[in-house]
């Protein structure tokens, strides 16, 4: 029983990390997709065909991409990942009536839901292993 629970102590941090690497290239990917597939131009058009101003699209490149590389270089793991949960939420209601699977035509709303959770279980977690910098976790 007790090599379990020491196992499971080793183990953790870097499942964490894992976690919260996996964040981070799927915040920096999204914004990146923004900036060179759909362009800045077309993400703007994007977000006004929405409804919503345009000056909310850099925000949430900005957002995506520094975001991103925090969690990747584990920098205030917790606070990053608080701060990205309403850009999540944000987009798990542009996607509400598409229905639940992502697949959908315009994208359901299952993948940014789980996303939003994922991020509010990485601040409960914090960094986990070979985090830049330990103080920052």
């Amino acid at each position: 029983m007790q090599t379990s629970a020491v196992t499971t102590s080793a183990v953790q941090p870097h499942a964490i990390a894992l976690l919260r690497v996996s964040l981070g290239v799927m915040a920096l990917s999204h914004g990146l997709l923004k900036v060179f597939v759909f362009t800045l131009p077309g993400t703007v058009g994007y977000f006004e065909s929405l409804g919503l101003p345009g000056f909310m699209a850099y925000l949430t490149i900005i957002g995506e991409l520094g975001g991103g590389l925090a969690l990747i270089l584990g920098i205030y793991t917790r606070w990053i990942s608080l701060a990205m949960i309403p850009l999540l939420l944000g987009a798990t209601s542009i996607h509400l009536g598409n229905g639940w699977v992502f697949s959908n035509a315009g994208g359901g709303w299952e993948f940014p839901l789980f996303w939003s959770i994922a991020l509010l279980v990485q601040a409960g977690l914090g960094g986990g292993s070979a985090i830049a910098n330990r103080r920052f976790r």
